[in-house]
């Protein structure tokens, strides 16, 4: 695969930290970009109506949304691999990724932290058990740790859920985005395609028996630091993360006419699919989610990176909803704690539910892009400008 014809016209959101100019910077693959996003509007549809679902997967709406997570990591594993495989050789240490990382992910973690505290008061509601007796101590205390991304015990948290990260649970994803990077950084960017292509096979495996022999027939769950939820954590991130980078180096694309259409109803498709096989046939479900990671998702990542065409209005759509994607992501959560409890205790019926449900998703896109625009991208910059200067760093970010 070469830059000329792979690869769209705008620099990458890491690239725009870099402080040397001498180096161009890579561009991103647009359709991608896109899909992110896509995925990260389905996510806050999902939690919406996850709050008339009572708990049971048979009944929720947009049933699979939560798949979007192992695109996420598929999506990582593959731009990952993109930006920084090339840069070892270069003199690019661990330490320097690390920094790019945590440059593009930091400041949005510290974002969520803090608006889920300054939210939790309005959070008082019976499905949180342990809110109530949270002092104002604990609650900073909280928020510090999720800005520092230090996960809590199932005995530590203060919302009931056994969340890593009680006051924005969404953020236990980027835990173990952190945890791959830290894979890749120490071994994982050495390895052949031979070596990693077996690691997939065997990631594959491990993802197949918890859905198909597991006891939900689902992927549900990784935001508890208990031995259920590593192992869910691990196994989620760890196929969708190694076959986003075996992909990307295998160098294979197909190329579709409206490849940002084409790919988007895919994902919709995939994500808001009703659950298979009812309460009886548990791995029936479980079969077509192994399916959704391992075969539809890689297929879909393909066909959006065969997209040449750096014009037109899809793909200006798709720029706008990936750069949109990550703060919205990691933002929403904390609004639907509330939409949530009050949707249960208040007994809300579905016509009313849905018409506030609507305010809730158009606020939560509202701050996504206010923090986009007047936070992230202006703290990364900084960030970049003190963190990635100087002559040791001459690769593009």
């Amino acid at each position: 695969m070469t830059q000329q014809t792979s690869l769209l016209a705008k620099p990458s959101s890491d690239a725009a930290t870099s402080t040397d100019a001498a180096t161009p910077a890579k561009s991103h693959y647009a359709v991608l970009d896109g899909l992110r996003g896509v995925a990260s509007l389905m996510v806050v549809v999902f939690h919406l109506f996850e709050a008339y679902a009572g708990g049971s997967p048979q009944r929720q709406i947009i049933n699979h949304g939560y798949l979007a997570v192992d695109f996420f990591f598929l999506l990582s594993g593959f731009v990952v691999a993109y930006a920084y495989d090339d840069r070892w050789a270069a003199g690019m240490s661990p330490w320097g990724f690390y920094k790019r990382r945590l440059v593009r992910l930091q400041p949005m973690i510290v974002m969520g932290s803090l608006i889920g505290a300054a939210l939790v008061a309005f959070q008082h509601f019976s499905i949180f058990p342990k809110l109530e007796a949270a002092s104002a101590l604990q609650i900073v205390a909280v928020m510090l740790l999720g800005c520092l991304m230090i996960p809590l015990t199932p005995s530590a948290e203060i919302r009931g859920w056994t969340e890593i990260y009680p006051l924005n649970g969404p953020a236990w994803s980027l835990f173990y985005e952190y945890v791959a990077n830290i894979l890749y950084a120490t071994g994982l960017r050495k390895l052949s395609n031979r070596v990693l292509g077996v690691l997939v096979g065997l990631a594959a495996l491990a993802l197949v028996h918890l859905l198909v022999l597991g006891p939900r027939g689902d992927v549900i769950g990784g935001w508890a630091l208990d031995a259920s939820g590593v192992r869910i954590g691990l196994t989620r991130v760890l196929f969708p993360f190694l076959a986003g980078v075996l992909l990307m180096r295998l160098g294979r694309r197909i190329k579709v006419g409206g490849a940002f259409a084409v790919c988007s109803l895919l994902l919709v498709a995939a994500l808001a699919l009703p659950r298979f096989g009812g309460t009886e046939r548990l791995w029936v479900n479980g079969l077509y989610e192994a399916l959704c990671v391992i075969v539809l998702f890689p297929l879909i990542v393909l066909i959006g990176a065969g997209e040449k065409d750096a014009d037109g209005p899809s793909v200006r759509i798709a720029r706008f909803f990936g750069d949109l994607s990550y703060p919205l992501y990691i933002t929403h959560y904390p609004l639907i704690y509330i939409y949530t409890g009050w949707v249960v205790d208040k007994k809300v019926p579905p016509a009313q539910g849905a018409l506030v449900g609507a305010g809730v998703f158009v606020a939560a896109v509202t701050i996504a892009y206010a923090c986009l625009k007047f936070y992230d991208e202006p703290a990364r910059r900084w960030l970049g400008g003190k963190l990635l200067a100087g002559p040791r760093l001459r690769t593009p970010n």
